[in-house]
C-alpha cells in the first residue's frame, strides 16, 4: 500500500547519526549509570577527566557494542514503500550532497546546544572511599539545600543527616514572606517539628529516625547540633559569618566522629570552594536532578535500522482508518526492535538508495508487536496550519502532535530559531478560530529577567505581562501578514479578532484555577522548577491541551540546572504516555544569520 509523500530534505535536517538508533534488545534512551572510579575531577575546571586506562576501556567497549553496518537491500513486497518519481531523483541527490561534505567534528557535536558546558556530578574523595568500604556517611546540610528542596532530609538513603544550629537560625530568618524560598523554609520547619515531636532529650542526642514520618527510603538518622563547640578555623576568617560557623562544625565533627565520613552538602559554589580549600569534603546537592547528563534526555524521535522491514515485515498487517477527518495508514509489525520503542515516539527510515523515506508514529506496543501510524505531511502547502508549513522533519513531527486532539500534553525543546513558538501559536489559532476545538489560547511564562530588572510595571495583569510576551507579538505579526486580501480594514479586524481570543496570564495567580477547553502555552518552561510545573499542569480541565516550550541551555532561574529543570522533569516523566508527545527540534529556521550565530557563538 503506497505511503503518503513526506518531505525529503535531508540536507536541511539534523544528521541521522545524532538520533538514537534502535537496536534489538537495547533501549535508545540510555539509563543513567554511575560514574566509574576512573572518572577523576579536574579541580580547576570542575569537570570529570577520564584516565587513559578508562578511556581505552570505554573505546574497546564501544567498539564491541557498535552494530555492523548492514548492506542496503531491497525492501520486500510486503514492506510499506513508495518509489520516488524519477524526476525527483536528481534534485534529491543534489540536496544530499552537502551532507557528505560536513566535517566529522560538526557531526559529533552534542545536540541541541553545541557549546554547552558538560554537567558532571562528582563525589568528594571522602564520599567515594566510604562508598567503597560500604560505610555510612554523615551529611551536614547547608541552609540553601533545605530551602531549595524541602524534602532533601529524606533523600540520603541509609546515611545520616546533621543540622548545625546556624542552619536552623538561617531557616528562621528566611521563613517570612510569600516567595518560594519562604514557603520552603516554613515547610522544612514543619517537617522538623513533626520529627522532633514526642522525642526525649536523650533520644535527640542519639539521633531521630528519619523514617518516623513514613519515608521508608530514608533509613538514616537526623542529628542536631547540641553542643556549641566548633573547631577553630584559620586566622583571618570572620567567626561571625554563618558559612564559617558551619565550616567549623564540619571540622569539629571530623574530630568527634573519627571513624565516619563527614561531608558538607551545599548549593553555594563559594561555600564548597572554601570547604575544599580548608581540606573539608564538600559536594553539591544533586538528588533533585532528573538526569545526570542532559544528552541522555528523551528526544521523542528514533531512527530505525535500514534493514528494519526485512526483519519486521514478515507477518505485517496494514489497514487504513479515518481519524479526525484525516485518512491514515496503520502497520502492525513484530520484531526485536519493538521493545526499545515508546508509545507516541516518532520513527523514521531514510534510505540512501533513492527510495522514499518512511515517517511514522508508534501508537501501540504489546511485547514485541507495535502499531505504526503514518503521518500527515505538513510540509505540503495544502496541509498548511494558519499559513505555516513544516520546513524540516522535526517540525513536521511537532505539527502532527500539535494538531492531534487526542494528545493532551506536548513538550517542544530546541535552540533559538527552531520554530517552537511559531508552530505552537499557528496550531492554537487554527484549532481555536477554524476548527473550534478550543475556546481560547492562554499564554504564560516565567518572569525571570535576563539582565537588570526594570522594576514594577503599571496596569492590569495583561498589561504587566505584555512586555514579557514580545516573542508572541513577533510571531503574531508573521501569522497575520499572510492575509493580504482584505486590505487595511480587513487586517485590522482580523488582528482584533485574534487578540480577543488570546489571553496572557501570570504564573502568580494560577493556584486553584481550572482551565476548560483551553489551549495553554507555557513559554520559557525551562525556568520552572518541578514543583511549579506540577502546579501548572494540574490546572488542566476537560478538553484542555497544554504545550511546554523551552530551551534547557538557556536557564535564568538561580539554583536551577539543566538536570533539575521542570521542563526536563516533565519530558522524562511523561514519555511513553498515550496522550502526550515530545519532539526535540533540531534545525534553526529563523534566518541564516541566527542559525550561524547559534553555531559559532
Amino acid at each position: 500500500m503506497p505511503l503518503p509523500k513526506m518531505p525529503t530534505k535531508p540536507a536541511t535536517m539534523l544528521l541521522a547519526k545524532d538520533y538514537p538508533k534502535a537496536e534489538p534488545g537495547k533501549s535508545p534512551v540510555r539509563p543513567v549509570s554511575a560514574k566509574t572510579d576512573a572518572d577523576l575531577e579536574d579541580l580547576i575546571s570542575g569537570q570529570a577527566v577520564p584516565t587513559p586506562k578508562a578511556t581505552k576501556a570505554r573505546k574497546t567497549k564501544a567498539a564491541a557494542n557498535e552494530p555492523a553496518v548492514a548492506p542496503v537491500t531491497a525492501v520486500p513486497a510486503a514492506a510499506p514503500r513508495a518509489e520516488a518519481p524519477a524526476a525527483n531523483a536528481p534534485a534529491r541527490k543534489a540536496k544530499e550532497a552537502p551532507v557528505a561534505r560536513l566535517k566529522e567534528t560538526d557531526a559529533d557535536q552534542p545536540h541541541p546546544a553545541k557549546h554547552k558546558p558538560v554537567e558532571v556530578t562528582v563525589k568528594s574523595s571522602t564520599s567515594r572511599k566510604a562508598d567503597k568500604a560500604g560505610a555510612g556517611k554523615v551529611f551536614v546540610l547547608d541552609t540553601n539545600v533545605l530551602m531549595h528542596d524541602p524534602t532533601s532530609l529524606f533523600r540520603f538513603e541509609e546515611h545520616d543527616v546533621y543540622l548545625p544550629m546556624m542552619t536552623l537560625e538561617e531557616l528562621d530568618n528566611h521563613k517570612k514572606g510569600m516567595s518560594e524560598v519562604a514557603r520552603n523554609a516554613r515547610q522544612v520547619s514543619r517537617t522538623l517539628d513533626a520529627l522532633i515531636a514526642n522525642i526525649d532529650d536523650d533520644a535527640i542526642e542519639a539521633g531521630i529516625p528519619l523514617a518516623k514520618l513514613g519515608n521508608k527510603d530514608a533509613k538514616g538518622r537526623l542529628f542536631f547540633q547540641t553542643r556549641l563547640d566548633a573547631a577553630p578555623l584559620p586566622e583571618g576568617l570572620p567567626s561571625g559569618k554563618a558559612d564559617n560557623q558551619i565550616l567549623g562544625v564540619v571540622r569539629a565533627l571530623e574530630s568527634q566522629m573519627g571513624g565516619r565520613a563527614i561531608v558538607l552538602v551545599s548549593k553555594d559554589i563559594n561555600m564548597r570552594i572554601k570547604a575544599r580549600a580548608l581540606g573539608l569534603p564538600a559536594e553539591d546537592y544533586f538528588n533533585d536532578h532528573v538526569l545526570e547528563d542532559t544528552d541522555l534526555l528523551y528526544s521523542g524521535i528514533v531512527q530505525l535500522p535500514d534493514d528494519f522491514w526485512n526483519k519486521h515485515g514478515k507477518d505485517m498487517e496494514s489497514w487504513q482508518e479515518n481519524k479526525n477527518g484525516n485518512s491514515a495508514t496503520f502497520y502492525r509489525v513484530t520484531g526485536p526492535v519493538i521493545p526499545t520503542l515508546l508509545v507516541n515516539q516518532f520513527v523514521f527510515i531514510e534510505p540512501q538508495n533513492g527510495e522514499a523515506p518512511f515517517y511514522g508514529q508508534v501508537k501501540q506496543i504489546n511485547g514485541k508487536t507495535a502499531v505504526f501510524q503514518t503521518l500527515r505531511d505538513y510540509s505540503h502547502n495544502k496541509n498548511n496550519v494558519w499559513g505555516i508549513t513544516a520546513r524540516n522533519r522535526e517540525q513536521n513531527f511537532a505539527l502532527n502532535l500539535l494538531m492531534n486532539p487526542e494528545c493532551d500534553f506536548v513538550t517542544l525543546l530546541g535552540q533559538a530559531g527552531t520554530g517552537k513558538t511559531l508552530l505552537a501559536l499557528a496550531a492554537g489559532l487554527a484549532q481555536v478560530l477554524e476548527t473550534k476545538q478550543y475556546n481560547e489560547i492562554i499564554v504564560t511564562r516565567v518572569t525571570v529577567p535576563v539582565g537588570e530588572d526594570i522594576g514594577f510595571l503599571p496596569g492590569t495583569e495583561e498589561e504587566k505581562m505584555s512586555p514579557w510576551m514580545g516573542a508572541f507579538d513577533d510571531n503574531l505579526e508573521v501569522l497575520m501578514k499572510s492575509d493580504s486580501d482584505g486590505g487595511d480594514w480587513g487586517r485590522a479586524a482580523t488582528q482584533d479578532l485574534i487578540r480577543s481570543r488570546i489571553k496572557i496570564k501570570s504564573l502568580n495567580f494560577m493556584r486553584g484555577r481550572t482551565f476548560v477547553n483551553k489551549f495553554l502555552i507555557i513559554d520559557e518552561a525551562q525556568n520552572l522548577t518541578p514543583k511549579q510545573m506540577k502546579t501548572l499542569v494540574t490546572r488542566a480541565g476537560p478538553g484542555t491541551k497544554i504545550l511546554c516550550l523551552g530551551n534547557i541551555a538557556q536557564i535564568d532561574t538561580p539554583y536551577l540546572t539543566e538536570g533539575s529543570s521542570g521542563l526536563t522533569y516533565v519530558v522524562d516523566r511523561f514519555k511513553g504516555w498515550g496522550h502526550s508527545g515530545h519532539v526535540t527540534l533540531a534545525r534553526g529556521e529563523r534566518s541564516r544569520l541566527a542559525d550561524h550565530a547559534s553555531d559559532v557563538l
